[in-house]
């Protein structure tokens, strides 16, 4: 009897291809394709049974660094191309890669499709508030007054938030992380992944030429524990280097304030448990931002739901068996057809 053994574990470095990669050095691009690569191996994933498809931009090159299938498409169709890559095998583990000026402008449409449907592929979106590729002009995500190439003075521009925008689509899965986090990185993507379902992570990343420190007011270590809360499903929502600060419902209204553990009476008790299948919750924290407020990370929204590739299989099916097959001659001569004398 022939019995072969279980294929090896694969490590991290095993889904990095042989090309070089070439983003500019310091680039947070470095961090998440190694954070990519390390998630991959820790699910145990099957490079032949893995797929990787971005649009145009520095996050684009993406697919050219991992020893997987991959697709480097169109502009602001990322999505589009990997939910017809689900449709025709849905037993692929389909990743999609794009900043925020390919998924949030050009491509703002087809990433409220891809989300509101439910495809089972894992979005990730590189923000760094910034057009990069095409020289630092500013972007959906920009900030009100980036001077940049194109906002010479300032934009004046309301920006995106990319979490609250995909709540509305009705995502049902969005995270959200810093790029150098390599403690958290990788284990957020894991759970992306096991979520049957659009799973939408949006990943603060810095690009160090155009727009570097974006973040820095939230993301260095010297004020990172003051000024973002991780949100932990069934834990209170404290954060703090002494976990001093929690956040809480206003008394009376559906609106959030900080408040200090031991001041005016406030206890733990006090603070906001979060509750990652609460929307109306989710969409607050994912628009929380600085500095009244810290910055919302971790698994901030998750419900799953029937995703639309296993949908639209299980309707064919039913379709299949209901209606026995026909003929090309009788499906042409069906309905209003006519005859010409």
């Amino acid at each position: 009897m022939n019995v072969q053994s279980p294929p090896e574990k694969l490590k991290p470095n095993d889904f990095a291809s042989d090309q070089e990669v070439r983003w500019c050095p310091g680039c947070g691009d470095y961090a998440i394709v190694k954070s990519v690569q390390r998630a991959l191996a820790d699910m145990g994933s099957d490079p032949a049974k893995t797929v990787f498809v971005s649009g145009i931009g520095c996050a684009a090159r993406f697919p050219y660094y991992m020893s997987t299938y991959g697709f480097h498409t169109i502009h602001g169709r990322a999505p589009a191309f990997a939910t017809g890559v689900k449709l025709a095998n849905p037993e692929l583990d389909v990743w999609v890669i794009g900043g925020d000026g390919d998924m949030l402008s050009i491509g703002g449409n087809h990433t409220l499709h891809a989300i509101r449907r439910n495809v089972d592929v894992q979005i990730l979106l590189f923000n760094n508030q910034i057009y990069g590729l095409t020289k630092g002009q500013y972007s959906p995500t920009s900030q009100v007054g980036t001077r940049s190439p194109s906002t010479p003075a300032g934009s004046v521009d309301s920006p995106i938030s990319a979490c609250v925008f995909a709540l509305g689509c009705n995502a049902r899965f969005v995270a959200r992380c810093v790029d150098t986090n390599q403690k958290v990185l990788p284990g957020l993507l894991v759970e992306a992944k096991q979520n049957k379902g659009a799973s939408f992570v949006e990943i603060l990343q810095n690009c160090i030429v155009y727009n570097d420190g974006v973040y820095s007011a939230f993301t260095e270590k010297s004020v990172a524990a003051d000024r973002q809360v991780v949100c932990e499903h069934g834990k209170p929502l404290i954060f703090g280097k002494d976990n001093e600060k929690g956040l809480r419902l206003v008394p009376g209204k559906l609106e959030l304030e900080v408040v200090t553990i031991g001041e005016n009476g406030i206890t733990e008790d006090d603070i906001l448990i979060h509750d990652e299948t609460n929307r109306p919750l989710a969409l607050m924290l994912a628009g929380m931002l600085p500095p009244e407020f810290p910055v919302a990370m971790g698994v901030i929204f998750r419900d799953p739901g029937p995703s639309y590739e296993t949908s639209v299989v299980e309707q064919i099916a039913d379709i299949k068996e209901k209606s026995p097959p026909e003929s090309l001659n009788t499906i042409l001569n069906k309905g209003r057809t006519w005859t010409v004398v």
